[in-house]
């Protein structure tokens, strides 16, 4: 078994990170996020059984792009990233609108802002 390994970067580096990732020929297994000291997303990617975790620690208010362009099935994680947690992701397509869900509440595991 290989060691994991895991890269913190800013939300600024998002895009230029998971694109370097993509072109090394990396797969993306999961995204990610816990409401822990702000939102903390972590993007897993595997290669020959070596898992790579990209992680940055966010807020509601920021912006993160998709990361769809480069991995179409990242919306299904986006999606859900983005109702549950309020985390501001923008370009998902599709974008569910905060309807992926039937939820109660909105936002059920975001900071009380």
């Amino acid at each position: 078994m290989k060691e994991q390994i895991l890269r913190e970067i800013s939300a600024n580096d998002l895009l230029t990170e998971i694109m370097k990732i993509k072109n090394d020929g990396y797969r993306l297994v999961a995204i990610s996020c816990t409401n822990k000291d702000g939102m903390e997303l972590t993007y897993s990617f595997d290669k020959d059984y070596e898992l790579l975790n990209i992680r940055l620690i966010t807020d509601t208010k920021t912006e993160l792009p998709s990361i769809c362009i480069l991995y179409p099935y990242s919306f299904l994680y986006e999606n859900e990233i983005k109702e549950l947690f309020g985390v501001k992701i923008t370009g998902i397509l599709p974008d569910f609108n905060d309807n992926l869900y039937k939820i109660p509440v909105k936002t059920p595991f975001g900071m009380n802002e």
